[in-house]
């Protein structure tokens, strides 16, 4: 799959599961899970890491930094394999014939479950880097709770994840801190960027029927006991950055329903324009 900043597997090597490549096939599955429910899970997870890719890869060569290029870059291309890795999960429970291209490059937009705070676009640096630091910071939870999965593949893939997103957590929150903590100007722009992404956050740990039965079959990890460790280590960055909790009543949702911001059609038709434009083709 080929989306901003994307680089090809190399020709001839093997990709062990869970890295990126194609997942193992459904290993122990935990009783009374559907595979709609699988699918619906994996979908969720793969298209956050996919569209936070696709956002972080367009500011490539945008970035006040050759160095801070590089970071993103990778940054990018670390979500974009877990995305493949869901996707290509996805594709497999469905059994639809539908891979990894197909599930990211033929989906029309409500069709999409990715929370909408991965698809808001970059205004400015300071949003990019709150909606990392929320975003992330989230990942890293969910990540290394999901490595007790009783679904083997989850598991796996959230091994990985877990340790990249770690580095991902880290470059937020140098970026952050050195914001909020610097000239006046970069602190108000710091706590600007933070407000405009901070109320999506809620959707993060937003719970239907579907996460609550995953939940009940210990295949996912419980949102509502990650919420308190993602608030206070976001809470720990924000003082060192001596920038102020976003206070909100505001809580907009609906991305894992389909429903996305006015931003996500622009981006989507960026990302699939040439999928769209030469179906099947192949180089």
């Amino acid at each position: 799959m080929t989306t901003a900043g994307s680089r090809p597997t190399p020709a001839g090597r093997p990709t062990p599961p869970g890295t990126g490549g194609a997942p193992t096939p459904p290993g122990n599955r935990a009783t009374g899970v559907t595979s709609e429910d699988l699918v619906t899970y994996a979908l969720r997870l793969g298209d956050d890491a996919l569209i936070m890719a696709q956002r972080l890869g367009s500011l490539v060569t945008n970035l006040p930094e050759l160095e801070e290029d590089l970071a993103v870059a990778n940054i990018a291309l670390d979500l974009l394999g877990q995305a493949r890795a869901l996707l290509t999960y996805a594709g497999q429970l469905e059994g639809k014939g539908r891979g990894e291209d197909e599930l990211a490059l033929e989906r029309d937009e409500r069709e999409f479950l990715n929370v909408q705070l991965v698809e808001l676009p970059d205004r400015d640096f300071a949003v990019t880097m709150g909606r990392l630091l929320l975003f992330s910071t989230y990942q890293l939870g969910l990540y290394r709770a999901l490595t007790g999965s009783r679904d083997e593949t989850l598991a796996g893939v959230a091994a990985k994840a877990a340790k990249e997103v770690a580095y991902h957590r880290d470059h937020a929150e140098h970026w952050v801190v050195r914001l909020g903590d610097g000239t006046e100007e970069s602190h108000a722009r710091m706590q600007a960027g933070l407000a405009e992404v901070w109320p999506y956050g809620a959707e993060l740990f937003e719970v239907d029927a579907v996460q609550e039965r995953l939940e009940r079959a210990e295949v996912a990890p419980d949102l509502a006991a990650l919420r308190p460790g993602w608030e206070s280590s976001i809470g720990e960055v924000l003082a060192e950055a001596t920038l102020e909790p976003v206070e909100t009543s505001w809580e907009p949702s609906g991305g894992r329903r389909g429903l996305h911001t006015e931003s996500f059609g622009y981006l989507l038709a960026e990302m699939q324009h040439l999928r769209r434009s030469h179906p099947g083709a192949r180089w």
